[in-house]
């Protein structure tokens, strides 16, 4: 069925024909995604401070082949399952970059 050439007070295609109104996205829908800046700072200050205790003892649990006790342990300090994964993947990251750097000494 074709559209109809006028406005109609029934149907599918009723009402008065406008143009969409498209605003532009807020600065909210921005909120958590990380900068460059903010990204530099960050890796900065732990080079400088290092890991938390917390941290190294999740890499402790990770070197003795203890990934679920790592992601408790990760999941009740950060307080979500999700943070704890994430968490847990960044210490074995960081874990593989100490072995990858130790070798490369040697």
């Amino acid at each position: 069925m074709a559209p109809p050439k006028y406005e109609m007070a029934i149907g599918l295609n009723k009402g008065h024909k406008v143009t969409p109104h498209n605003p532009r996205p807020k600065p909210s829908r921005r909120k958590g995604v990380l900068s460059k800046r903010v990204k530099f700072v960050r890796d900065i200050i732990k080079e400088v401070v290092g890991l938390a205790p917390y941290e190294k003892r999740i890499i402790e649990l990770l070197k003795i082949g203890k990934d679920k006790r790592a992601l408790k342990f990760a999941k009740k300090r950060l307080g979500t399952h999700r943070r704890g994964k994430r968490k847990r993947e960044e210490m074995q990251a960081t874990l593989m970059a100490m072995r990858k750097a130790q070798s490369q000494q040697h």
